[in-house]
């Protein structure tokens, strides 16, 4: 798996980025959670709950967006995300936010750690607006939204869920935050936080 480097990274003018653990400090117990929704330690969150029973699974929604709003409230940004992110914008990048959160918690966590207006509303998509990754379902708007080639475009996320989100849709693929993956053939290049990626940019002019 390559180093992104200025040498080798493109110049990429599409961005869609996951939210937690990404640009936030990563701080959901998913095993907390799990236990709590009695859900099996191997299982998928979401997909589980789809699994259930009508007002079983709107109660075990309802526990789940209140605990995860909470969350949201106390979101910090990532070491580089805040710079990262500003100086995207400053290149005039197109920016997205494709998340498994639910998309009224995804602008509070933008607004708690000061990104609320480098993205779009409707460019900020939740697990109510896109099948949760790795569906590729999300991405596949963007390319449609913004007009723009896959290979065009990059994902960057701390999860194998987000890389094998961007390899289902033909985009670039970022980790960040995450140590190596077992399989890396999804990653096109990992560094260790969106600090080390803005220092990978490409220099302009």
């Amino acid at each position: 798996m390559p180093e992104m480097n200025c040498s080798t990274i493109p110049r990429l003018t599409h961005w869609v980025f996951d939210m937690d653990g990404t640009l936030t400090v990563g701080v959901h117990d998913f095993p907390a959670i799990r236990r709590e929704l009695e859900i099996p330690e191997s299982a998928d969150i979401l997909h589980h709950l789809e699994t259930l029973p009508t007002a079983e699974r709107e109660a075990k929604h309802a526990w789940l967006l209140a605990h995860e709003r909470e969350l949201a409230l106390r979101s910090t940004a990532a070491v580089g995300a805040i710079e990262l992110i500003r100086e995207l914008c400053r290149r005039d990048c197109r920016l997205g936010i494709l998340t498994r959160n639910a998309k009224a918690l995804a602008h509070i966590t933008l607004e708690a750690i000061g990104l609320d207006d480098c993205f779009a509303p409707h460019d900020v998509l939740g697990r109510d607006e896109a099948p949760p990754k790795p569906h590729p379902g999300g991405l596949d708007h963007f390319i449609d939204q913004w007009q723009v080639a896959p290979e065009a475009m990059v994902m960057v996320g701390d999860s194998h869920l987000d890389m094998a989100c961007g390899r289902a849709a033909g985009t670039r693929t970022v980790l960040v935050n995450a140590p190596t993956m077992r399989d890396p053939t999804d990653v096109d290049w990992q560094l260790a936080d969106c600090e080390a990626l803005l220092r990978a940019l490409p220099r302009e002019g």
